[in-house]
């Protein structure tokens, strides 16, 4: 878990009073506490077999974020390689909705993970940066 601490430029914006918090890949510890209540979560996730019970994992992220509170944001893609016309190189190849899913070979490391599997959980993590966005200027606008 990380949470960033303030700065003191930030201070003066009027999303400074919540900074920004990553829970990552693991229950968070807080157990069932309002410590991330109105953050933005999504998640990913990496298997060796083409389903590998990726959903499952998706599944299990988002039921943590409800009971912290959290606004879970989904991956906005269609699935890729489904057609005839489609490729393994298309975004969201692997068809997830809940999230970004991604196989890699049991046998291969980081470098493994294929191209369109990266640059879909890219496309996640600019989709998050966007709501994040949305979410901080909704607040200014409440708050003025």
């Amino acid at each position: 878990m990380t949470t960033p601490a303030p700065s003191a430029s930030s201070a003066a914006s009027p999303a400074a009073a919540v900074p920004p918090v990553v829970a990552v890949a693991y229950h968070s510890g807080f157990g069932h506490t309002a410590v991330l209540a109105e953050a933005l979560a999504a998640g990913f996730t990496n298997s060796g077999s083409k389903s590998g019970d990726k959903l499952h994992t998706l599944q299990f992220f988002t039921v943590l974020a409800a009971q912290h509170g959290m606004h879970w944001v989904n991956l906005g893609l269609l699935p890729g390689w489904n057609s005839s016309t489609a490729s393994e190189n298309d975004l969201n190849r692997l068809g997830f909705f809940l999230g970004a899913g991604a196989q890699t070979d049991s046998d291969r490391g980081p470098d493994g993970v294929h191209k369109a599997d990266i640059a879909t959980a890219d496309h996640l993590g600019r989709r998050v940066a966007a709501q994040a966005a949305v979410y901080a200027a909704g607040r200014a606008a409440v708050a003025a």
